[in-house]
């Protein structure tokens, strides 16, 4: 899988890695196995790789699939709304999402690279806003510092940013 990855002028391409079957399915299995028996009802992607690999993972878990859209995109019916802290990019992000999971349910974030951790929050906050709880994150890619790691409960990853090398060194 990590053959795939390619830093693209200083920035992580993980698409490519989307482009190959046998990457793909190794992916979403890495992403769902350190999760299954854990009780998770839903998984909860945001737009818009966490879209992909979380219907993938959601799939491969049996369970639902819980979209969070990112300010204007279409999300019909009522909806709950986090405002991020500022990304990598120092952007923050109004995420919305529809209020359908709630007490009982197990939301797993699933993304592909985690760096600050500010939507990973903001998802915890939706989802726990629901009365649902948040059983943790699941990336592709982890570059968390441990503070943040500690804060959104339990993180598992494919990799650590660290091991993909420097993107000045491509």
């Amino acid at each position: 899988m990590l053959n795939e990855f390619r830093w693209h002028m200083g920035h992580a391409d993980v698409w490519r890695i989307f482009t190959q079957a046998a990457a793909l399915a190794a992916v979403v299995e890495g992403l769902a196995d350190p999760w299954r028996d854990t009780g998770v009802t839903h998984v909860v992607g945001v737009e818009s790789r966490g879209f992909l690999l979380g219907a993938a993972v959601a799939v491969n878990l049996g369970v639902g699939f819980q979209a969070v859209r990112k300010s204007d995109g279409m999300l019909p019916g009522p909806k709950l709304s986090a405002v991020s802290t500022a990304d990598y990019r120092g952007h923050e992000h109004l995420l919305r999402m529809q209020n359908v999971i709630g007490p009982g349910d197990v939301g797993l974030l699933v993304d592909d690279w985690a760096e600050r951790g500010a939507q990973a929050r903001a998802v915890r906050e939706l989802v726990e806003l629901t009365g649902a709880r948040f059983a943790g994150v699941s990336v592709l890619v982890d570059q968390l510092s441990d503070d943040v790691r500690a804060a959104l409960g339990r993180v598992t990853s494919l990799v650590r940013a660290a091991d993909l090398g420097d993107p000045d060194a491509r």
